[in-house]
């Protein structure tokens, strides 16, 4: 049983407890949780960063629901997936990214929750431009 129960691209606030309840199963003691967040630094920021726009290729949603089954699919055990990424503006401290993993066992769970963010990070077609104090920005794509 893998089982993607979210998959969504949002302009809208994300909500880790949303996310919870939708990999909710009896039969999964394990649950993992990742929340990024907009900070207020970068390595590449001259000044700090004071928000982030991100935007979306229309096939994001599709791609995202494709990441999370095949994160769930190479766990060798049940896995039970809900993940968001935002788009539009974001200030300091907003969600970007929650995903939340069920599984029966911890390293399951750990493993697809890991695998899932790091293939956003290197595949998911959604960019951001960073906003800075001096009124500066810089656009990064996919794995920036």
């Amino acid at each position: 049983m893998n089982d993607v129960r979210i998959a969504a691209i949002s302009e809208e606030h994300l909500d880790l407890d949303v996310h919870l309840q939708a990999v909710e199963d009896p039969r999964l003691g394990a649950v993992t949780t990742f929340v990024g967040r907009v900070r207020d630094n970068d390595p590449d920021a001259e000044t700090p960063v004071i928000g982030l726009e991100y935007s979306a290729h229309p096939d994001a949603a599709a791609t995202l629901r494709t990441i999370a089954e095949t994160a769930g699919a190479g766990a060798g055990a049940p896995a039970v997936v809900a993940v968001s990424h935002r788009v539009g503006n974001l200030a300091v401290g907003d969600a970007a990214v929650i995903i939340a993993v069920a599984s029966e066992h911890r390293a399951e769970a750990f493993e697809v929750c890991r695998a899932v963010i790091e293939t956003i990070k290197s595949d998911l077609p959604v960019w951001k431009r960073q906003l800075e104090s001096d009124g500066s920005t810089s656009w990064k794509g996919i794995g920036g």
